[in-house]
């Protein structure tokens, strides 16, 4: 009973840290393409970073559930 507890415990954590990292990295390209588009000059440059931002976030957020899975399932 006792190690089942401390898997879910564990893969909580681990889920809870991948998934703070990933709204990190969706705040941080937010913002700077909220600064970088002020420009309009600029705009048509940036959507490629977008992309960037956008799949570097999803799959922080999707390494958090697989993280999760194989601490409750595998270990």
């Amino acid at each position: 009973m006792e190690l089942a507890s401390a898997q879910v415990i564990g893969a909580g954590l681990a889920a809870i840290g991948v998934g703070a990292a990933a709204a990190g990295v969706g705040i941080v390209f937010g913002s700077f393409l909220q600064g970088a588009l002020r420009n309009p000059a600029a705009a048509d440059g940036q959507q490629g970073r977008l992309f960037i931002g956008f799949a570097a976030s999803e799959l922080l957020g999707l390494l958090a559930f697989v993280i999760a899975m194989i601490l409750l399932f595998v270990a």
